[in-house]
């Protein structure tokens, strides 16, 4: 079945809105791929669940701010790694160290949101550009949040051959991307 709130701006309007269904559509669409997100930021399964569903709940909370100009999608990745710095800050002393490696992460997270914006597109344009099966094992891996093992297994192939596409695939993005990070900077 086909959504009606595969529209980005439709999607946000309509949880500006309060509509009920938008949200769940939100949770549905990006639980998932958040919580594998979370972990392997937080690398604890149960975290990871917590900031998930902070992230969810004061996105609801908060709807009446989003703006539609921003993709639904980087708008919840960048929560998620804000509520996990927010979450390692009350968790942990910080050494100098962690503290200047938490302000760059925070420097980075903050630039100009265009710039994101753009970046993101690119990428995802660029993963669409792979080769069939390095992106299919990609999109698994990143998306589905499938290990290289269950990747394996489902495709009947080697994990040494996920392996290969999986680099592939990184060696690609990066270099596309790297190409394209002039057009980006200022």
């Amino acid at each position: 079945m086909v959504s009606e709130f595969t529209d980005n701006a439709f999607l946000i309007n309509q949880l500006k809105q309060g509509n009920e269904r938008a949200y769940a559509h939100l949770v549905d669409a990006y639980h998932h791929r958040l919580c594998v997100y979370a972990n392997s930021l937080a690398k604890d399964k149960g975290r990871a669940e917590d900031i998930v569903q902070n992230v969810l709940i004061r996105t609801w909370e908060r709807r009446s701010t989003l703006k539609t100009e921003f993709t639904i999608k980087s708008f919840l990745y960048r929560a998620v790694h804000n509520e996990f710095i927010d979450q390692y800050r009350k968790r942990k002393s910080v050494s100098a160290l962690e503290k200047n490696y938490i302000e760059e992460m925070e420097r980075i997270t903050t630039a100009d949101d265009a710039i994101l914006e753009r970046l993101l597109s690119l990428v995802q344009r660029e993963i669409q550009n792979l080769p069939p099966k390095c992106k299919k094992i990609f999109l698994m891996s990143k998306e589905e949040g499938c290990t290289n093992h269950e990747i394996a297994e489902r495709l009947n192939v080697s994990k040494k051959t996920i392996e290969y596409h999986m680099t592939k695939a990184f060696v690609i993005l990066r270099r596309k991307a790297n190409v394209h990070m002039g057009q980006f900077i200022p």
